[in-house]
C-alpha cells in the first residue's frame, strides 16, 4: 500500500475526515527522506477561509501558492489535502538541525486557529485529540524522530509565531509526539550572566538557526514551544534552565 493510501486508510478508520484536494504540490526531491513533521496554525478568520487559501491555484500577488497535507478543524474534523508522498508547500524558507527548505522532507499539518492576528485562542480538546491521533499515524508511517516534530516558529523564527504559546506541546509529548523536559520549573526570570552567549550553543544543539545579531528571535520561538509562561525573547535564568533541559533531550545535530 502506498503512503497516500495508508494515510487515507488511517484517517478513515480513526478520525472524522474529508477530502479537499489542493493543486499546490509537486514531487519530493529524489533520495530525501520524510523525517520532519511541522505543525502550524492557520492564522485566518475561519477554517473555510484557510481551506480556500490552501487550495488557491492563483493567489493575487505577492501571495505565494501554499498547501499542506492535512488541516484539522476546531471540532476535530480532518481534511486530507495533499498525499503524503507529494511535497506540500507549507514551510517556506526554513531551517532545522542542519537542513533547509524543509518542504521536501516534511509533512505539514495546519490547525485551525485565528492566530495572533485575528484573536489567538486556546486549542479545543477535540481538536488536540484529533491532532494527536493524526500525528501518531504519520509517525507510524514515517521514520520521524521526536526531535524533528516541530512548530512553524521553530523552523522560521524570524517570520512565524505558530502554533504559538497556547498550543499543548506537553500533552502531545505525553502521547509520544515530540519531546518535553520533566521536572524543570523554568520560572526564574532574573538576569543570567552571559545569558545570550550561553543560550546560542544550546539553541543550536536543539536545532534552531540562531542569529547572533538577533538572538531574541530564536529565544522567543523556543519559549513559545518550551517555556510558554514567559515569551519575552530574553536569556534569563529560567530560560537557560529550560534550554539546558531540552538540549539534553536532543542528539547533536
Amino acid at each position: 500500500m502506498s503512503g497516500a493510501a495508508e494515510g487515507q486508510a488511517f484517517a478513515e478508520a480513526s478520525l472524522p475526515c474529508r477530502d479537499r484536494a489542493s493543486p499546490n504540490h509537486d514531487s519530493r526531491p529524489a533520495g530525501v527522506p520524510i523525517d520532519t513533521l511541522v505543525l502550524h496554525y492557520t492564522g485566518m478568520t475561519s477554517a473555510a477561509a484557510a481551506l480556500d487559501r490552501l487550495c488557491d491555484p492563483a493567489p493575487p500577488p505577492p501571495l505565494p501558492r501554499v498547501s499542506c497535507h492535512y488541516l484539522v478543524e476546531e471540532d476535530g474534523l480532518v481534511w486530507r489535502m495533499v498525499p503524503e508522498e507529494r511535497r506540500a508547500w507549507h514551510a517556506g524558507i526554513s531551517f532545522w538541525r542542519g537542513n533547509e527548505t524543509l518542504n521536501g522532507r516534511s509533512i505539514g499539518i495546519e490547525i485551525a486557529n485565528p492566530g495572533h492576528e485575528w484573536g489567538y485562542r486556546p486549542f479545543p480538546a477535540l481538536q488536540m485529540a484529533a491532532v494527536a491521533e493524526l500525528c501518531l499515524g504519520i509517525l507510524a508511517r514515517h521514520a520521524i524522530p521526536p526531535c524533528n516534530v516541530v512548530g512553524h516558529s521553530d523552523i522560521a523564527p524570524d517570520r512565524k509565531q505558530d502554533p504559538g504559546e497556547l498550543f499543548d506541546w506537553e500533552g502531545l509529548a505525553a502521547n509520544g509526539i515530540g519531546l518535553w523536559p520533566r521536572g524543570i520549573s523554568g520560572g526564574e526570570t532574573t538576569a543570567a550572566p552571559d545569558g545570550v552567549a550561553r543560550a546560542l550553543p544550546l539553541l543550536a544543539r536543539i536545532g534552531y538557526r540562531a542569529d547572533p545579531a538577533r538572538p531574541e528571535l530564536a529565544l522567543a520561538a523556543f519559549q513559545r514551544r518550551w517555556r510558554q509562561e514567559a515569551v519575552n525573547g530574553r536569556a534569563d535564568a529560567g530560560t537557560l534552565a529550560r534550554l539546558e533541559a531540552v538540549a539534553a533531550l536532543h542528539p547533536t545535530p
